[in-house]
């Protein structure tokens, strides 16, 4: 299956953004586990920042977004986005040489809620960007509800994405580890 048909069969499209990626992000766990267009993956195996691996043009500057759409299931569909990851003027593919807006938090479905998307978005800038949003550590929660990765890059006029990525969790014991290291 192409990236853009998973994608669209796991309803990224139109959940979180209106027009599918055509490449795939490459995303290693220090696990050892890698995601790979909605396999399941435990919350014990991700907690960590994976490598991140795409093509790139080596003279342009990407955003990287990593998102769960499965945050919130109320009728407000606004709180449904809560993102995990920011990561914005990345030259080339070097994640590690990007500004980091929100620092990566592993994920956390809470118990009872099923089965979640967490996506990775990447998008190629039309140039070296500012960026208004409050930094966040990987230790702050704050600002991370009620996101949408299609606003955000409306706001940014980053066009549509470039490649991405993405897997499925459910809770497990590491969950409420994770809260408790982020105050919740």
């Amino acid at each position: 299956m192409s990236v853009a048909q998973a994608f669209q069969s796991s309803k990224i499209v139109p959940d979180v953004i209106p027009t599918a990626p055509t490449a795939k992000i490459d995303l290693k766990y220090p696990s050892g586990v890698e995601a790979s267009l909605g396999n399941e993956l435990a919350p014990t195996k991700v907690k960590d920042q994976p490598t991140v691996y795409y093509e790139a043009d080596p003279q342009a500057y990407y955003t990287l977004i990593f998102t769960d759409p499965d945050n919130y299931d109320g009728p407000e569909l606004v709180y449904r986005e809560w993102h995990h990851w920011l990561v914005v003027n990345i030259p080339g593919n070097k994640v590690s040489e990007g500004e980091v807006l929100s620092g990566y938090i592993g994920s956390g479905p809470p118990e009872g809620t099923g089965i979640h998307r967490y996506v990775y978005i990447l998008y190629k800038q039309p140039g070296k960007l500012n960026f208004d949003e409050k930094r966040l550590t990987n230790k702050s929660i704050d600002g991370r509800a009620a996101f949408s990765t299609k606003k955000f890059a409306e706001k940014y006029k980053l066009g549509a994405p470039v490649a991405g990525n993405f897997y499925r969790a459910q809770f497990d014991d590491y969950v409420p580890l994770l809260y408790k290291s982020l105050g919740v």
